[in-house]
């Protein structure tokens, strides 16, 4: 039996932008997925509504319109939950469980790997997915080489790079252009920056 390759890019996406998308772009083709999924992170309820952030509704609809042209991406409301609190963990855990014949591809930034030991239960989710880390210019490949080694050792991880351009681009600087009142073109999708300005979305931070 031919097992599935799934990708999974997480995040907050507040707002999702074009570097998110060529990074799922990019694992598709590197790793020859069947699908990515991209999977805002819910924000617990008290934290709902806080000035200058999108809310859980806002950024799901966003991530929905920024992916919606390309046929091998695909939205996941699993980490949307009702107290807000997702670990990358037990999302892999109930995918893999869902889905034993297919094999799933975290994807992150290679600042996430940095911190990797901190999160919570990094063990469960090394034996639950391939880590596929994306390179960044500002960080020398012989730190990140010995990192991945390093954790690939202490939790027998499977941890891949991915070869990507590098976009220096931020969600944190998106939302403090908007605030300023720059364009945003090209950094964000068309139907996402139309839906930003119907909502009035980052313009005071």
């Amino acid at each position: 039996m031919i097992r599935k390759k799934v990708g999974i890019m997480g995040g907050t996406f507040d707002p999702i932008h074009i570097g998110h998308l060529i990074l799922g772009e990019a694992a598709f083709e590197q790793y020859s997925l069947d699908k990515v999924l991209f999977m805002p992170a819910g924000r617990p309820p008290f934290k709902e509504g806080r000035k200058g952030m999108a809310s859980n509704e806002q950024r799901t609809e966003m991530v929905r319109l920024a992916i919606a042209s390309n046929p091998h991406f695909e939205l996941c409301l699993l980490e949307m939950n009702d107290d807000g609190m997702s670990y990358t963990y037990r999302t892999l855990e109930r995918l893999k469980e869902e889905n034993p014949d297919t094999d799933y591809y975290f994807i992150m930034g290679a600042d996430s790997l940095m911190y990797f030991d901190t999160w919570m239960n990094p063990q469960r989710i090394a034996d639950a997915a391939i880590i596929v880390v994306a390179t960044r210019n500002h960080m020398p490949q012989e730190s990140l080489n010995e990192k991945m080694k390093q954790l690939s050792e202490k939790f027998s991880a499977s941890i891949r790079k991915l070869e990507t351009p590098n976009l220096d681009i931020s969600s944190s600087q998106i939302r403090e252009w908007i605030s300023q009142g720059r364009g945003i073109q090209y950094y964000v999708p068309d139907p996402e920056i139309q839906y930003i300005e119907e909502q009035q979305l980052y313009r005071e931070i």
